[in-house]
């Protein structure tokens, strides 16, 4: 499968990248131009979200959205490598998927990878904000908002998930946050994904997205891409811990098995120096 798109203004954000690197801080934003959101337009736009899923309308809408999500993800996919779905074999119910971050769209490689099946989002919300056919998708795919408000992650969130656990479904988490443009490299994870992996007796399906260049120019300084899905041992909460003790247990063996995932992949131990080969199919001037 090759890259599915081509972003504007790359070059300020890989220097983002760098410096962020520089400095570990491997959850910063580094995108130029997301969406911004203050206090009271957040909880309007969550007040709506949760509006807009009640109605007639959005049953309508989500329809449409995914049928044309399913249709691009089928072709854009059509030659993607799929590693390890015999680790899915033993799986029978939803399940929290994890998977490094570098695009908006890499959730079609996860939703190729495994087999096409109902995949909901854990996406910002400032991403509902879009504009365009990007912000129809996010607010009319299967997507469930992040937003900062106590209340909201700590009951809400929970049920929706809950919901759409128990009805088989699986849900995407991206526990590195930010998307980072083509970053080769597995980040450090926040908690937050296992956490609620753990609370809700959730298995997680660990994914790691191996990047390798082609010689087809994208543009100026880039290259193409494909991607191969690694699909790795599935990890289940311990019913001898606790919540908390299983979310730094899953957690840990999450970032330890995309490690190594990488290492196979790349064929070389993984550090946090940066390099201009960390960022996929990129050609710095020079």
């Amino acid at each position: 499968m090759s890259a599915i798109t081509d972003l504007p203004n790359r070059e300020p954000v890989i220097a983002n990248i760098q410096q962020a690197v520089q400095h570990q801080d491997f959850n910063a934003k580094v995108e130029l131009g997301d969406p911004q959101l203050d206090a009271t337009q957040a909880k309007h736009e969550l007040s709506a979200y949760l509006d807009h899923q009640s109605r007639f309308s959005y049953r309508v809408n989500n329809l449409v959205a995914r049928t044309m999500l399913n249709v691009d993800t089928r072709w854009q996919t059509r030659h993607l490598n799929v590693v390890g779905k015999e680790n899915l074999a033993g799986l029978h119910q939803g399940a929290v998927v994890t998977s490094n971050h570098f695009s908006p769209y890499e959730n079609m490689v996860v939703r190729r990878g495994l087999n096409m099946k109902r995949l909901y989002l854990i996406s910002q919300l400032t991403n509902f904000d879009m504009n365009g056919l990007l912000g129809y998708m996010m607010r009319n795919i299967d997507t469930i908002p992040l937003t900062d408000s106590i209340s909201y992650i700590g009951k809400t969130l929970p049920n929706l998930m809950a919901n759409v656990l128990d009805a088989g479904h699986n849900i995407l988490i991206y526990p590195e946050q930010e998307m980072w443009f083509n970053y080769r490299k597995p980040r450090p994870p926040k908690r937050g994904a296992y956490q609620y992996a753990a609370q809700l007796q959730a298995p997680i399906i660990s994914c790691f997205v191996e990047m390798t260049d082609t010689d087809q120019p994208k543009s100026t300084n880039f290259y193409d891409v494909t991607y191969t899905l690694h699909i790795l041992p599935v990890i289940y909460p311990d019913p001898q811990k606790t919540v908390r003790e299983n979310s730094f247990a899953m957690m840990q063996t999450d970032y330890e098995q995309k490690c190594a995932a990488y290492e196979t992949a790349y064929q070389q131990r993984l550090t946090y120096d940066f390099q201009p080969s960390d960022i996929a199919g990129w050609t710095p001037r020079g």
